[in-house]
């Protein structure tokens, strides 16, 4: 696999091995914090929210501006005490609508529960892709996934975009490669 390729999302799985673990939790396309509830102990800690500029690649998915401003939202989802994924949300700020209300009102807790409870959600297809130094969300996933004392080269980082109705909320997953030590009942 060349450089460029390890660096793009793709929907068909990047990984042809996996050494770390973590190809079960690139690939499943039902609730991850349902995933994680079954394996213990889960708490969501609000990193921030605000708005801002999405990265290049986000606004590119979403059809928006390169400065357009758009909701930014980042938590660490954590199982037994330990900070396992990092999540950066985008919605665009318009049109406004029920997705704008609901994640204003979120606080510390789960984004994944609602898209999954609700029936007019539908999600698009899984991406996946290895973030490293050079992607903007990197920093930010190591320091919320305590890991910014001895970063790894690179992170495994899902996303997919939720619509309901004329408004498409983008959720990115970046996998700490702690997570590769929980096992569900799934057969991973």
């Amino acid at each position: 696999m060349n450089d460029r390729s390890r660096n793009e999302w793709r929907e068909r799985s990047p990984l042809t091995r996996d050494p770390a673990g973590i190809k079960a939790w690139l690939t499943d396309s039902g609730s991850l914090t349902g995933r994680l509830q079954a394996l213990g102990f889960f708490s969501v800690v609000l990193q921030n929210q605000r708005l801002a500029k999405p990265t290049d690649d986000e606004a590119a998915e979403l059809g928006l501006g390169r400065t357009q401003l758009a909701w930014i939202r980042e938590v660490a989802l954590f199982l037994e005490g330990r900070p396992v994924v990092f999540a950066h949300t985008v919605l665009p700020r318009h049109p406004r609508g029920p997705m704008t209300q609901w994640l204003e009102r979120l606080g510390n807790r789960s984004l994944g529960a609602l898209l999954f409870a609700h029936p007019r959600f539908s999600r698009g297809p899984l991406a996946a892709r290895r973030l490293d130094r050079r992607h903007a969300l990197f920093q930010r996933s190591t320091n919320a996934l305590q890991l910014s004392d001895v970063p790894p080269p690179a992170l495994w980082a899902r996303r997919s975009r939720f619509s309901f109705g004329e408004q498409s909320i983008l959720i990115t997953e970046v996998f700490s490669p702690a997570v590769a030590k929980f096992r569900s009942t799934r057969g991973d």
